[in-house]
């Protein structure tokens, strides 16, 4: 293993927060580097360190920071023992990766597949690029889970909007890796159906899979794995079938490259059993070799047999293993080569465990039923064995190569191989123990889950080594009626634990799940409500939608008719609000039918007519604005967050269609104020319930219905308003519902104040946004308002660095072209032309083509940030012809964020250009951004350079950096001339910017 001088400073900063089990995409976050930097360094130190896996890596982070630590010690111990022969396995196996991208190594359990993919692996690694990485799949038993534990060993994080699938193939969609999935029988099926997806999505990904039978895809390679070589002269008493079993092992693998491996002739099975025995005994002389190789031929060269074998050598002595084993081998004769091989296996493990203590037995069977590594603590819990005898037993089993041992900061632990785990699960059936322990294991889960509701400073490190053990009690449990309850607690328990560890879809899967298993109708609809808030926390409002109605139609059959109210109205304003998360979009006469509903169930309960009361708002909110919007076009007052952004599309969807009775193309259909009036009383209504949530949901209409009735302050006032209710109230959950909505807060917040010059509330709640755990593995989603707000406030370095961010998690996440992310785009196009870096600057733009080619771009945003970099340039008859057409005409699309800046942009260029509308359109910006402290300030400065008033002017510099824009101050110093023009140039400097061309 590496030393810590072989660690360079990055690579320890990585390895820290790789210890506290952060993603790739958290760590890129915290030190400003790229994900594939990130990647480079996890691969370089599972190199350097000689590790695995990234659990392990893990581990060494933790041993590396105890503080009673004198020296640098181990990540884990090397490989617990050495790996030996099978140089033509090796060979012939690296040969096959080299010219397939999938290949599966097949074989019985025990013959050894395991530590010779990894010999393969570790020995292909500089083949890959990007890295090798190794799966454990033996604690994974739904097929489901595989790719969750692929993405945890890639240090992958579930991208929103996508399940962890498709997360792992856009993470992998570039890379040149090889990913070794190891032990898949229990899961073959899930496991084709994965490799298949991740193999068309990712060209230069290859795969080594072992397992105890093929895939059956057609893109697979199999290599049977044999048995370890038999190639010393066979001995007088050897029989036949072993004989002829020696000699085909012989040429599936050549050991003799070895020490051990001449030593005993060649045989790779004679010098593992030589190198396991002399390590718990005395050396042997060469004159025993033959003896040896009598014994790993009667166990057909399989190698966890001679292991087993071999650990009771110091005791029993050659003479006595091979007494030992004559007997229960003797019903080896018959049947296929393969069905020997596997019964060898199983005599030897039988041996084994006849040779244990009662006691010994009986916990060697019960510890089976554990997944993972577990403690003694824990052994002695679920066998129901007392401590002692738990103590002394598991030290006991370790020493005859029945369990696996490792060392952590935590405690010892204790595994069983897979094969060996098998075996002690089969016992346990047999005696009849397997309900019994399987029922303990399971309250011993219940408690370890308790214990993780607490947070603590380890808590992901804690929730990562009990998540598989959990899963496999619910597995259990679920399907027993005497469990259910428990089973419904574990469910619930899991989806709320999954959720805080980001793994949505398993949250949203885990209450559904819940839900399923729920005793009583009320449950069941709690569980299905938070299922909805978890698609939603996803992207996927198709599911939010269909769990809504799951538990409306729950609670309307247990005669609660208020909830299935709640819950109907909430089915509808989630189309309204999320109608961008869809796939289908709902229907409007469903939607009608819906709140329809809703007020019939609601009566007089107040929290049932608060939703209804939002549905409607919503409802008419978006007939107010499919009323005076070309059909088509857009509208925009969703958050910076969800697709929505690119605006509230629902509005376009309800402008394209045809008019009907009472709708808004005809007189008496909804207005803007019927909509606001709307949203108010449902704001009163949730107020009134003292339900934050609810009154969010009606905050965040009412805000979309100000803003599109063109009262921008106000808007901004009910947006912050939302943001402070849900920072501050005590009783918003903490879950995914709460999640949601103060995501949604966030970017409607920064929204709104980049729409009336609050440039620090922005950056503030933007900055909230970007650092915002849930949004960790969409860091374009995340920064993308944080990106506009410090371009427009002038912070250069700041743009550049969450720019790295930006960029890199929308590759990422496939180069995905929306509109959302069209004005981090453009902002960043604009910084660099403010840098005068053309070829930057020309990237961007071309990224921005590609995100969004919309009408948002050509007459919204984009003319904002054209005319910003045309002004600087000193081009002011481009930035008016940029902002050529009047703030009428484009009001669809610089309503909410960006009409205050277009207006008072395209005043400026009027006056250095020397139009003779100047002063018209002057006198109508000016009376169009009262209140908005920087757009009024470029009012206040074209009125100056108009009026040639210097003293305006340059006072204007200090209103800037009173709103926190100091790109505009240092320009109207630049603009001013004179003593006033060095300032201002200083000033660009010092932002990183450059000089500005004055004509």
């Amino acid at each position: 293993m590496g030393e810590a001088a072989d660690i360079s400073p990055r690579e320890a900063e990585v390895l820290e927060l790789v210890g506290d089990h952060l993603s790739n995409a958290e760590i890129g976050a915290r030190l400003y580097i790229s994900v594939r930097t990130v990647e480079t360094h996890v691969s370089s130190l599972l190199r350097k360190l000689d590790v695995p896996d990234r659990r392990a890596l893990a581990r060494c982070a933790t041993e590396r920071a105890r503080p009673d630590r004198q020296r640098p010690a181990p990540a884990l111990p090397r490989r617990l023992t050495s790996f030996i022969g099978r140089e033509g396995e090796r060979a012939t196996l690296t040969a096959m990766l080299k010219e397939h991208r999938q290949v599966t190594a097949v074989g019985p359990g025990g013959v050894g597949k395991t530590r010779l993919a990894l010999a393969v692996a570790a020995a292909a690694a500089e083949e890959f690029a990007d890295g090798v990485w190794f799966v454990d799949l033996v604690p994974v038993s739904d097929p489901g889970m595989i790719a969750t534990a692929v993405a945890e060993a890639l240090g992958l994080g579930e991208q929103l909007g996508h399940d962890m699938a498709e997360s792992v193939a856009a993470a992998l969609a570039d890379r040149h890796a090889l990913l070794v999935l190891d032990n898949c029988e229990q899961v073959v099926d899930g496991a084709a159906l994965f490799l298949e997806r991740l193999l068309a999505a990712c060209p230069r990904v290859a795969v080594l899979v072992t397992s105890r039978s093929r895939l059956m895809v057609p893109f697979e390679r199999v290599y049977p794995v044999p048995p370890l070589s038999l190639s010393l002269p066979l001995s007088p008493s050897l029989s036949p079938s072993s004989a002829d079993d020696g000699d085909e092992d012989s040429e599936g693998g050549d050991g003799g490259d070895t020490g051990e491996g001449s030593a005993a002739g060649g045989s790779d099975a004679v010098a593992l059993f030589i190198d396991r025995a002399t390590s718990v005994g005395r050396p042997l002389d060469p004159a025993q070799h033959d003896q040896v190789a009598e014994i790993c031929a009667r166990l057909d060269g399989m190698a966890l047999a001679i292991e087993l074998a071999a650990a009771r050598y110091a005791t029993l002595g050659l003479d006595g293993i091979t007494a030992a084993l004559a007997h229960p081998l003797r019903m080896l004769t018959g049947g296929s080569r393969a069905e020997d091989r596997h019964r060898s296996v199983r005599a030897a493990l039988d041996w084994s465990h006849d040779l244990l203590d009662p006691a010994d037995r009986a916990l060697l069977r019960r510890v089976s039923v554990f997944v993972t590594p577990f403690t003694a603590p824990a052994a002695a819990e679920v066998t129901g064995l007392d401590a002692a005898t738990v103590v002394d037993g598991l030290a006991r089993l370790a020493e005859q190569s029945l369990l696996a041992v490792t060392f952590a900061p935590d405690g010892t632990r204790y595994r069983a191989l897979e094969t060996l785990r098998q075996y002690g699960s089969d016992r346990l059936t047999e005696a009849g123990e397997l309900h019994d322990t399987q029922a303990r294991h399971l309250h011993w889960c219940l408690a370890r889950s308790a214990e993780l509701a607490a947070p603590r400073a380890d808590w992901r490190a804690r929730f990562d080594q009990a998540a598989d053990e959990l899963r496999a009690a619910l597995a259990w449990a679920e399907s027993r009626t005497e469990q259910r309850a428990d089973a419904h607690r574990l469910a619930r328990a899991m989806a709320e634990l999954a959720f805080t560890r980001h793994l949505i879809a398993e949250s949203q899967q885990r209450y559904e799940q819940a839900a399923a298993l729920a005793s009583t109708p009320a449950d069941a609809a709690s569980m299905f409500r938070h299922a909805a808030a978890a698609a939603a926390c996803r992207l996927h409002g198709d599911d939010m939608h269909r769990l809504n109605r799951a538990a409306a139609d729950v609670a309307r059959r247990a005669g609660d008719t208020a909830a299935a109210a709640r819950d109907l109205a909430a089915a509808a304003s989630n189309a309204y609000r999320f109608s961008s998360k869809f796939v289908t979009r709902l229907p409007p006469e469903e939607a009608d039918a819906l709140i329809t509903a809703a007020r019939e169930l609601a009566g007089a309960d107040p929290s049932a007519r608060a939703a209804v009361a939002l549905a409607e708002a919503g409802r008419a909110l978006t007939h107010a604005i499919g009323a005076t919007h070309p059909p088509g076009t857009g509208t925009g007052t969703g958050t910076g967050t969800s697709d929505a952004a690119d605006a509230s599309e629902e509005a376009t969807h309800a402008a394209s269609r045809p008019s009907r009775p009472g709708s808004p193309g005809r007189p008496g259909g909804p207005t803007v104020q019927e909509a606001i009036a709307s949203a108010e009383r449902a704001v009163e209504l949730a107020h009134l319930e003292k339900d934050p949530l609810a009154e969010s949901a009606a905050l965040d209409t009412l805000a979309g219905a100000l803003s599109w009735a063109g009262d921008a302050f106000a808007a901004a006032a009910t947006a912050r308003r939302r943001v402070e209710l849900l920072s501050s109230a005590p009783d918003v959950p903490v879950g995914p519902a709460g999640t949601h909505e103060l995501i949604e807060a966030l970017g409607e917040a920064t929204e709104a104040a980049l729409g009336v010059g609050d440039l620090p509330g922005a950056r503030r709640w933007a900055r909230r946004l970007a650092e915002h755990p849930q949004l960790a593995e969409v860091g374009h989603r995340a920064t993308g308002w944080l990106l506009v707000a410090d371009t427009l406030a002038g912070d250069a370095e700041q743009a550049l660095i969450t720019g790295l961010r930006f960029r890199d998690a929308w590759q990422r996440a496939g180069s995905p072209a929306r509109a959302v992310l069209g004005p981090p785009a453009a902002a960043m196009a604009t910084i660099h032309g403010l840098r005068d870096d053309r070829e930057a600057r020309r990237d961007w733009s071309a990224l921005l083509a590609q995100v969004d080619p919309s009408p948002w771009n050509t007459h919204g945003y984009g003319a904002v940030f054209d005319a910003i970099h045309m002004l600087h340039q000193g081009r002011p008859e481009a930035a008016l012809e940029r902002t050529a057409p009047e703030p009428g005409q484009v009001r669809q699309w610089t309503t909410w964020i960006w009409l205050h800046w277009y207006v008072a942009l395209r005043a400026e260029a009027s006056v250095l250009a020397g139009d003779p509308a100047a002063s018209a359109r002057l006198a109508q910006a000016r009376t169009s951004v009262v209140g908005n402290p920087v757009a009024t300030a470029l009012v206040e400065r074209a009125a100056a350079l108009l009026d040639a008033d210097m003293e305006r002017l340059v006072a204007t510099a200090s209103a800037f950096d009173a709103a926190g824009c100091r790109y505009q101050s240092a320009r109207t110093l630049t603009l001013a001339g004179g003593e006033h023009a060095a300032r201002g140039a200083r000033a660009l400097t010092d932002l990183g910017l450059a000089p500005m061309t004055i004509r």
